[in-house]
């Protein structure tokens, strides 16, 4: 991991960026880790992974664009991917002058890849956990996919969250009703602030993955290393996972397993933090 100042006790502020104010959390004490988000997932999403790095670890979680505390100019104006890397390349130099671990999580590992191709020497290490790049995929499985991605919007547009969650879900290999979770994990309710955020991230977070122009040959060139992951429980059929599959295969790199699904971040955060500080060892 990158060398860099810590701080002991958990704090917030802002950031203006072209066409928003971020909303940012850092906790802990040690060498920078990043963790960008998936889906609707505000800064709060991994507080329990947090509360297991914050010993070995400078965590730093923000609220994507659009997204619960951070605001933007126009409610209705969304980003693109690489408008997403910019704002991690300017959060980043707003904490540190080094080279951070980036955690990015399915949406937030695409903008983890932008932000290695567009920010060189900003990232050290990108752990890239099930990004949803259907540039990744071959020419038919790409358009299958995004055709899917595009139906699951329209679906959200004519009968909203109620109907399309499941079929998420589904598209992403997670089974909501499973009960492989660890004990005492800090409730996540469907509530009124992240249904907004379901809104924003599948009317304009959807459209930024379905206009993705990323340039996947590059990807090999680039400085930071990336570590392509997947969850153990992952069906090895859906979408995300075949992305990862596809981003180990571009990189002639094996897959890194990590503890649940696509959100094993959240039902399992102390197996998942015991990985992570194993593997983030062996990168110092």
């Amino acid at each position: 991991m990158s060398t860099g100042s810590g701080t002991a006790h958990p704090t917030s502020g802002t950031l203006d960026v072209p066409g928003a104010v971020l909303h940012y959390q850092v906790r802990g004490t040690g060498p920078f880790l990043l963790i960008s988000q998936s889906g609707e997932g505000d800064a709060d999403r991994t507080v329990d992974l947090v509360a297991r790095l914050a010993d070995s670890c400078t965590v730093v979680t923000y609220d994507r664009r659009g997204l619960s505390r951070s605001r933007l100019v126009d409610p209705e104006h969304g980003a693109t991917l690489a408008e997403h890397a910019d704002d991690v390349d300017r959060l980043l130099a707003e904490l540190t002058d080094s080279p951070v671990v980036m955690l990015g999580l399915s949406f937030g590992a695409v903008i983890g890849l932008h932000t290695a191709l567009r920010h060189p020497g900003r990232i050290s290490t990108l752990i890239a956990h099930e990004p949803v790049a259907p540039q990744l995929l071959p020419e038919t499985e790409r358009a299958r996919h995004e055709g899917e991605l595009s139906e699951l919007q329209d679906l959200y547009r004519r009968a909203g969250l109620k109907a399309v969650f499941p079929e998420i879900a589904r598209a992403l290999g997670i089974d909501p009703s499973s009960k492989d979770v660890e004990p005492d994990l800090t409730p996540q309710p469907i509530d009124a602030q992240r249904t907004a955020n379901f809104d924003h991230f599948i009317r304009h977070d959807f459209s930024a993955i379905l206009d993705d122009t990323l340039d996947t040959a590059r990807l090999r060139e680039t400085g930071t290393r990336i570590v392509p992951t997947v969850g153990r429980t992952t069906p090895r059929t859906v979408f995300d996972y075949r992305c990862a599959q596809a981003l180990a295969g571009l990189l002639d790199t094996e897959l890194l397993e990590l503890p649940g699904g696509h959100n094993g971040n959240t039902s399992h955060p102390q197996a998942y933090a015991a990985c992570l500080r194993a593997f983030l060892r062996d990168t110092d």
